[in-house]
């Protein structure tokens, strides 16, 4: 009875003595909501303050460029980011929090499409703006955690794109933001 009763502390003392998480899944909330896109993220934490990451964004938007529904415009795209992270300012026991600088290399394919008028035909065309390129660029945020588990962080992103096609189209500059749920494990 004894044995059972010392190997019942031993595990409920393992299990009770978890490991502060080291990685982090997350959505960006905001982008579901405001425009149709889906952004997922996963960032593991190399010190407290310091993490590396990689987020995908399906149905992913050029800086929140509205899609005309009068010219018929339909983004095709998706998008993979690997990011670089440094939290300063912080609770110094708990992995990534505070204020966040995070520079970031980003990878999108796909195209974007809409009706315009050509003078030429005298009528109407389906033009293709081929998406893919690299944008470089630095995002800005605050984190704040609950726990060891949850976290919610809003952040704000800047890049410049690099593919003349993309920026004959739109701008080289390009904005992004949002408010990221993670849990933490």
């Amino acid at each position: 009875m004894k044995k059972i009763i010392a190997t019942a502390f031993l595990i409920g003392g393992i299990m009770g003595a978890k490991a502060q998480a080291v990685n982090e899944v997350k959505i960006n909330i905001l982008n579901a909501i405001v425009v149709p896109s889906i952004e997922l993220g996963y960032e593991h934490f190399i010190d407290h303050n310091q993490s590396i990451g990689v987020d995908i964004h399906f149905m992913d938007r050029f800086s929140y460029y509205h899609e005309s529904k009068s010219k018929d415009q339909k983004f095709n795209t998706t998008s993979l980011a690997l990011n670089y992270k440094f939290y300063f300012g912080g609770n110094n026991d708990a992995n990534g929090s505070g204020y966040s600088v995070s520079p970031f290399i980003k990878y999108r394919f796909g195209n974007f499409k809409e009706d315009k008028f050509n003078s030429e035909i005298n009528g109407v065309e389906r033009v293709k703006t081929d998406m893919n390129s690299f944008i470089l660029g630095i995002g800005f945020g605050h984190k704040w955690t609950m726990g060891d588990s949850f976290a919610i962080e809003p952040f704000a992103n800047i890049g410049r794109n690099f593919s003349s096609e993309v920026n004959d189209r739109f701008s080289a500059i390009e904005f992004n933001a949002g408010v990221m749920i993670g849990y933490r494990f």
